[in-house]
């Protein structure tokens, strides 16, 4: 026998093997050329595919299914495992299953693509996890689209509230920024809203479609900080979760994160923080390589960080960095013509909520004006909130609201009305002693027990003050 004849021998012997292990196989098998014809299927595949190897070899593969991606793999593709394809749901095929999972790998010689192979798994087991897999990822992809369009809707400049001058300056310069990637800072008291502008801008820029993730410095301990923005690797320390876990950075990337309280940040964090910004770069508590990420930056803070700078408490290269564009936002006692704005929407979403009808009174309203709201607009909802909580008869009035706020805005008006000091006093002390008996039901004990006087004492300030009330 020549050695011709032992390499057809050989390769005879070779093809009867092969396409005895690709018969007995519960798998589909195809094999398409560097054009997309197939060049061989197996019989399980066949019988799935309801056609015959016959009727299957020599022609393109897209002609027998559809939508595969045998045609893109041999241009180019690489290799793929363990990867869900889902059969058009009007292609004849055998049973009520659509969705299968494959693995393709194209075929090299010299380095130049001549084949690719795919194997298609039929087992039943398989079969349900893949229909699973795909139902959840069917569901996953509705939930972030929700997520997205909820985002969106809440979250934007149209939703905003006001019309002074000072925020609309800082809501037309919020605008701007949403158009570029540059950092933000933005500063204020606390409840002016800083989160709100955060949001909106995130959901009116180009990276909306990916993560706003958000974390409060304040709120974590220095010793975790790292670990919670950068990730941590398998064993990095004791407690470590088994896997290891991305940071707060990697899951934000492409999108944007928001740094809350920065002035709270510890010094060792913020030059850490500084790389990021400098190399768009991190890298995991225990591990050895940097990641990429592609993070947008805004950052918050109530505090003066230029004073903090001044004072070593805060890195002024990391200050010059983060305050690219700066938006300073209104208190809201410099927003006087908004406060009734903001306590009718507040009022109005309680309503809808509840299905009632709450409005305020005038005097209601007068006593809100007048306040100077140290908290803000997180004040101004949650006393809101609570007077609608214990209001009668569809109305909040003063004695819904609390009794600090009402007792400021009568000293405020007695100020504006150029009363004496004695008059002050007598409105002040008037005021207490009200709030003290509409607490106690009008009880003169309790009320002068409460108050820390004895009772004739209390009967001659009720009288001095002309304070009607049953004795």
């Amino acid at each position: 026998m020549t050695s011709s004849n032992l390499n057809k021998d050989t390769l005879e012997l070779y093809k009867y093997i092969y396409d005895e292990i690709l018969d007995i196989s519960e798998d589909g098998f195809l094999v398409v050329d560097s054009d997309g014809i197939i060049i061989d299927i197996n019989n399980t595949y066949c019988k799935f595919l309801k056609t015959t190897r016959e009727n299957a070899i020599g022609i393109h593969v897209l002609d027998l299914i559809p939508n595969s991606k045998m045609a893109e793999m041999v241009k180019g593709g690489v290799r793929e495992h363990n990867v869900i394809h889902t059969f058009n749901a009007d292609q004849n095929i055998n049973g009520d299953n659509f969705v299968w999972v494959t693995s393709k790998s194209p075929v090299k010689k010299n380095g130049k693509i001549v084949a690719a192979v795919a194997q298609i798994k039929f087992k039943q087991q398989t079969i349900n996890l893949a229909k699973k897999i795909k139902s959840q990822d069917c569901q996953l992809q509705y939930y972030k689209e929700e997520v997205k369009r909820l985002g969106a809707g809440k979250y934007s400049f149209s939703t905003m509230i006001g019309n002074c001058h000072l925020f609309l300056k800082a809501k037309s310069l919020a605008i701007k920024s949403a158009k570029s990637d540059f950092p933000v800072l933005l500063t204020g008291e606390t409840g002016t809203g800083k989160e709100v502008f955060s949001n909106s801008i995130h959901y009116s820029s180009d990276r909306r479609n990916y993560p706003m993730v958000r974390i409060n410095c304040a709120a974590i301990p220095s010793e975790l900080l790292e670990s919670e923005l950068f990730g941590y690797e398998d064993g990095a320390f004791t407690g470590a979760k088994k896997g290891g876990r991305k940071g707060k950075f990697e899951l934000a990337d492409k999108g944007t994160i928001f740094l809350d309280e920065i002035g709270d940040m510890p010094l060792h964090m913020q030059s850490k923080l500084l790389r990021v910004l400098q190399e768009q770069e991190i890298e995991r508590i225990g591990g050895n390589k940097s990641i990429k990420v592609d993070v947008r930056i805004i950052a918050a803070t109530h505090q003066n960080l230029r004073k903090m700078v001044d004072e070593g408490k805060f890195r002024e290269d990391l200050f010059y960095r983060l305050n690219v564009i700066n938006i300073n936002i209104p208190p809201l006692r410099e927003r006087k013509d908004d406060i009734l704005h903001f306590a009718k929407a507040f009022l109005n979403n309680l309503n809808k909520k509840y299905k009632k009808e709450v409005e305020l009174s005038d005097e209601a309203i007068e006593c809100l004006m007048s306040h100077r709201w140290p908290g803000n607009i997180r004040e101004l909802k949650n006393i809101i909130e609570g007077a609608f909580a214990i209001s009668d008869n569809n109305i909040i009035d003063l004695s819904h609201l609390p009794s600090n706020i009402v007792t400021n805005s009568k000293i405020s008006r007695s100020i504006s009305g150029n009363k004496k000091f004695n008059e002050l006093m007598a409105d002040y002390e008037k005021q207490i002693i009200l709030d003290c008996l509409r607490q106690n039901n009008n009880n003169c004990n309790r009320t002068a027990e409460e108050l820390g006087i004895h009772r004739s004492t209390l009967y001659k300030k009720l009288d001095k003050l002309n304070i009607q009330v049953e004795r």
